[in-house]
C-alpha cells in the first residue's frame, strides 16, 4: 500500500513524522508492505516552522498514485488551499483513495468538498472557524477521529497518532496495531468516541489511583455485569463520585468505556480465534449473539461474521 503525505512551508516536525512513523513502523516489523512518501504542492523542499528545511519531497504526481493521501496538519488561520491541492484530494478520492485530514488538516478536506453534510472533527480550537466556513458541518467535540471509510479526520495534535493506528487497525486488525504501538511505546487504543481534552491530567501513577486500578480490573472481568454501582465499589468510592471522576480521568463514561473495551475483545477474538460468535458475545460480556451483533454493527459497520472474512482474507 502506498501513503502520500502532504507536506507545506511552516508545518511543525511532529505533525509530519506521525504518519510517517506509525505507518513506516508497519513495513519495519515486517507486517505488510507499506510505503511513504512525502509530497509537496511543486516538488520541492518545505521549510518546517522550527526552521529546518525537509528535502528529499517528491512532487504531486506521487499522491495521484497512492492509496491514502494525508494532510497532516494545516495553517493555524486556516487559509483556504491553493486550488491545484483541492483538486489532487478531489481527483484522489474519485479515484478511490481514501483522503485523511489530521488536525487542521480538515480544513483542506472541507475545502475540497469531501466532507459536505458529513460528521468531522478537528482541533477544538479551530470549530469555530471551520463551522463558519462550513456551516453544513457536523462538528463532533467529543471524539479523536472519525472514519468514514473514503474519508477521515482527526481532533488536536498528539489524536493524529491515535488516527494512524485506528487506520492500522482497520486494514491489518488489532493485533497488528497493537504491535506497532507497542513498538513505539504508545498506547494501543484510544478509541474515536473518547474526549480531545480533559479538565484534570490523568493520573500518572495506576497503583495510587483508584479509577486506574478499577480500569485494570475490569479488562479483566469483562465476561461479567459491570454496572456502575459495581465499578464504584471496586474503587471504594460512591457512585456519584465514582462516575464524576471516571469522566475527568477518561473523558468518557463508564457504560461508553466498558463497551468500547468489550468490542475492542470482540474484534480481537474474531481476528485470532475461531470461537462461534455467541461465546464470543458472552467471553466479551455481551449476553447473547444479537446484543453483540447490534453494538459491532453500530461501531465497525460490519457485522461480526463479515469482519472475520473480512481479516482471514488479509492473511
Amino acid at each position: 500500500m502506498k501513503i502520500a503525505i502532504f507536506a507545506f512551508h511552516d508545518i511543525t516536525m511532529f505533525h509530519l513524522s506521525v504518519p510517517q512513523m506509525v505507518f513506516d513502523e508497519v513495513t519495519r516489523l515486517g507486517l505488510a508492505d507499506w510505503q511513504t512518501v512525502v509530497f509537496s504542492a511543486d516538488g520541492g523542499p518545505v521549510r518546517t516552522v522550527e526552521g529546518y528545511e525537509i528535502s528529499g519531497v517528491t512532487d504531486p504526481i506521487t499522491a495521484g498514485e497512492a492509496d491514502i493521501v494525508v494532510v497532516p496538519s494545516w495553517y493555524d488561520d486556516g487559509r483556504t488551499a491553493d486550488s491545484k491541492l483541492l483538486d489532487l484530494l478531489r481527483r484522489s478520492h474519485e479515484r478511490g483513495s481514501t483522503i485523511a485530514g489530521l488536525c487542521l488538516g480538515t480544513f483542506p478536506l472541507a475545502d475540497a468538498g469531501l466532507l459536505n453534510g458529513r460528521r468531522v472533527v478537528t482541533h477544538w480550537r479551530a470549530f469555530g472557524l471551520l463551522t463558519d466556513r462550513h456551516p453544513d458541518l457536523i462538528l463532533d467535540e467529543a471524539v479523536l477521529y472519525i472514519d468514514d471509510g473514503d474519508v477521515f479526520t482527526s481532533a488536536g495534535t498528539a489524536s493524529g497518532l491515535d488516527a494512524c493506528l485506528h487506520l492500522v487497525r482497520s486494514r491489518l486488525g488489532a493485533t497488528a496495531a497493537n504491535q506497532v504501538a507497542r513498538s513505539l511505546v504508545i498506547a494501543p487504543h484510544r478509541d474515536g468516541g473518547q474526549a480531545q481534552y480533559i479538565q484534570r491530567p490523568l493520573p500518572m501513577q495506576a497503583d495510587d489511583d483508584p479509577i486506574a486500578r478499577t480500569l485494570g480490573w475490569a479488562l479483566s472481568h469483562l465476561d461479567e455485569p459491570l454496572p456502575v454501582r459495581r465499578l464504584a465499589q471496586t474503587a471504594h468510592m460512591s457512585p456519584r463520585s465514582f462516575v464524576r471522576r471516571f469522566r475527568e480521568s477518561t473523558g468518557t463514561s463508564p457504560a461508553a468505556w466498558v463497551r468500547s473495551r468489550r468490542l475492542d475483545e470482540g474484534r480481537r477474538l474474531l481476528e485470532t480465534t475461531n470461537l462461534p460468535i455467541d461465546r464470543i458475545a458472552a467471553d466479551c460480556g455481551f449476553g447473547g449473539a444479537a446484543t453483540f451483533r447490534q453494538n459491532f454493527v453500530a461501531a465497525f459497520r460490519a457485522a461480526p461474521s463479515e469482519y472475520r472474512r473480512r481479516f482471514d482474507a488479509l492473511h
